[in-house]
């Protein structure tokens, strides 16, 4: 549950970030996306960029939600607040109307010469002028309590009118970048299928490296995936049985490696196109298939979650996906599911 409390900076805190990102560089994707050598991590760029856009675009509508029954609310309690002051004020005319029936309007004086007993007739009176001033009190406590929720509705209203803004500028700021994006993963891929057919493999472009769990010693070799052919499926694209798990992902999508190790090879061509494979302590490898650009280079040191590629559709693939295999050796034909092998080292696959 997220607090009713009004956050009366959460508006400017978003803007601000808003023109960060908008004023962030995308170097020189504007043109014609630079050379090869550039192309890959101005992708890997944009990929966090639209991602971060996406993430604040829903922050920011779950806050207009949020803003919105707040404002809903103010006027329920403005309308509730409305109709007692109504109701108190029809009351006192009543009294009013019953006073005057009663002699409610002769004179104090006269009342006092003509009374019995002038001592009972001011106790009296003390006791209505005392009855006046509590609902005296009453209403002005509640003209006060009306200005002060009106003033609340006002606030939230302006408030949500500022997020809404803020969203419509951050979702045309998210489709800019992610029209950059498509265009960009297009060449990249263009790039890559050019290498491969030339058998070429494109040499490692390094990529400013997120930040990585200290304590992870196995990771998901993407963050954010679909899982689509899984190990030992059947179909006419391979020859035998599927030999590993495929991570339906767009192109250009950050590859990590699953587990510190060694790059034993970077190569393309053939049915797996362009790939990674690592060596892992224990006698394990893993294998990175189908990519469109690598970020390591053949004997580089790698560490658990370290960005070694990016996905692609080189080789043997019907679409945009990564290709993750977990080996006892470094070649074709000694693959185990990696699924159960991932979840017995604290990485459940979903």
């Amino acid at each position: 549950m997220r607090s009713s409390r009004r956050h009366p900076l959460l508006v400017p805190v978003l803007l601000c970030a808003l023109a960060v990102l908008a004023a962030r560089p995308t170097d020189g994707m504007d043109g014609d996306g630079g050379s090869g050598a550039a192309l890959a991590p101005q992708v890997a760029r944009l990929y966090e960029d639209a991602a971060t856009a996406t993430r604040q675009y829903e922050d920011g509508r779950l806050a207009a939600e949020e803003q919105r029954a707040k404002a809903l609310e103010y006027e329920r309690l403005l309308e509730g607040q409305r109709e007692k002051t109504d109701a108190m004020r029809e009351d006192l005319g009543r009294i009013a109307r019953a006073q005057y029936r009663g002699g409610g309007g002769l004179p104090l004086t006269a009342r006092m010469l003509l009374a019995d007993d002038p001592d009972e007739l001011m106790r009296g009176r003390r006791a209505v002028s005392r009855a006046n001033q509590a609902v005296d009190r009453v209403i002005g406590e509640n003209l006060r309590a009306e200005a002060r929720l009106a003033a609340d509705e006002t606030k939230a209203q302006a408030a949500w009118r500022a997020l809404e803004k803020r969203n419509a500028d951050l979702a045309r700021l998210k489709k800019k970048i992610e029209g950059k994006l498509e265009a960009a993963r297009s060449r990249l891929e263009g790039q890559a299928d050019s290498s491969v057919a030339a058998g070429s493999c494109p040499g490692a472009v390094r990529l400013d490296q997120p930040d990585r769990p200290a304590d992870a010693s196995w990771v998901a070799p993407v963050e954010t995936y679909e899982l689509s052919a899984s190990f030992g499926s059947g179909g006419s694209r391979w020859a035998n049985r599927h030999t590993g798990q495929d991570f339906a992902v767009p192109i250009g999508t950050p590859v990590r490696s699953a587990g510190a190790g060694r790059v034993l090879k970077v190569s393309c061509g053939g049915a797996f196109g362009i790939q990674v494979v690592v060596q892992h302590a224990g006698g394990y490898y893993t294998q990175y298939a189908h990519l469109a650009a690598v970020a390591v280079d053949q004997g580089d040191r790698v560490e658990a979650g370290q960005w070694i590629a990016q996905s692609g559709t080189t080789g043997n693939s019907t679409g945009p996906h990564l290709h993750f295999e977990v080996r006892v050796t470094p070649e074709t034909g000694s693959a185990l599911d990696p699924v159960p092998w991932l979840s017995r080292r604290g990485v459940p696959l979903l």
